[in-house]
């Protein structure tokens, strides 16, 4: 049993199961329900479902390039030999069904994007269309997943509608996932490009792809601030979090050093994160009829602990701590391989 557990948090990935986690409060909050306990959980069992499903079906259909990017990572079982085929198929099929049962407790419609959901997860990874292959689609289909579902079941969840506001604040948060996305392309770049693989980077190299970042990071910060309803102490705080991504991405686009580029993704990681906190604290507010001394209070200092980590993170770079059961922790979220420069010039 607890192999069986550890196995299911290596799956969920904790830093990307944090972030579905943190837009599916955002969903909530943002149809008016983000204090509800019961909406919450609800929720998270549907998108916790999903995750588990898509990082299944990802690790089945990459196993041959993990081995190559991550080898020896705890993070993938599949590579260390901790689990088998038939153990990742199990997986798949019991969460999916999970994830379909517990949004279809909550509402038909969230069952319904959730079924929508899986359906082009499993396309993304599984041939015979395996979307991973396809270079800019993977880099749009996958944050449309990784966003829209979590987001839209917490709406649905909590007002059983989505509204024409509701889809302008998505296009905010998946227009700027896009730009945090293609930065993991970095780690797996070696692989990448040995099997094939025709991603963004290795199509068009780091700084094409650090700038097209940097455009998918402004075009999203605009829309949220324009979609939120925000006070000036938000579209302040908002504003200062992507001056710190651009200038990290410039950083980005001219480092070559595996260290310091793991660093700088990992700090990118970290503001991004940091704006989806900033976003939700704004609604939960907004909700809750703060002053707007009180959220100006609130949300600078969230501002402040935010631009500190990712002060920490991109001057020491992520701890490695093999003895943590999910070492990989932030490091996997922003892990730059050795090899992105190189895989540059092969490109």
């Amino acid at each position: 049993m607890r192999a069986r557990l550890r196995l299911l948090v290596l799956l969920s990935r904790p830093p990307v199961a944090l972030l579905l986690a943190l837009y599916t409060a955002v969903g909530l909050s943002r149809a008016g329900h983000g204090q509800d306990p019961a909406l919450l959980a609800g929720s998270l069992t549907a998108v916790i479902g999903f995750l588990l499903f898509s990082v299944a079906c990802n690790d089945l259909a990459d196993v041959a390039i993990d081995r190559v990017n991550l080898p020896g990572a705890a993070g993938r079982p599949l590579v260390t030999g901790s689990a088998a085929a038939r153990d990742m198929v199990v997986v798949a099929a019991t969460s999916g069904a999970v994830a379909l049962g517990a949004s279809l407790a909550l509402d038909p419609r969230a069952a319904a994007v959730t079924a929508a959901g899986l359906a082009v997860s499993a396309g993304y990874s599984l041939r015979p269309v395996r979307l991973a292959d396809r270079g800019a689609v993977a880099a749009l289909v996958l944050p449309a997943c990784y966003v829209a579902v979590p987001y839209l079941v917490g709406v649905i969840a909590a007002r059983h509608s989505v509204r024409p506001a509701d889809l302008l604040l998505l296009a905010g948060l998946y227009t700027g996932f896009i730009g945090r996305i293609l930065l993991k392309d970095f780690r797996d770049v070696r692989g990448d490009a040995l099997f094939g693989k025709r991603t963004f980077l290795v199509r068009h190299g780091r700084r094409a792809t650090c700038l097209f970042s940097a455009c998918c990071w402004a075009a999203g910060t605009a829309v949220l601030i324009v979609a939120a309803r925000p006070g000036p102490a938000y579209a302040v705080s908002t504003g200062l979090c992507l001056a710190g991504a651009l200038w990290l991405l410039r950083a980005l686009a001219t480092e070559t050093g595996h260290r310091r580029e793991e660093a700088l993704i990992s700090a990118i990681a970290i503001v991004g994160r940091g704006m989806i906190l900033l976003l939700l604290a704004h609604l939960s507010m907004l909700q809750a009829h703060w002053t707007a001394l009180g959220e100006s209070a609130a949300l600078a200092a969230l501002l402040v602990v935010t631009a500190g980590q990712a002060a920490t993170m991109a001057k020491s770079g992520p701890v490695f701590r093999s003895t943590v059961p999910f070492a990989e922790a932030e490091a996997t979220t922003g892990s730059a391989a050795a090899a992105g420069s190189a895989g540059h010039r092969g490109a």
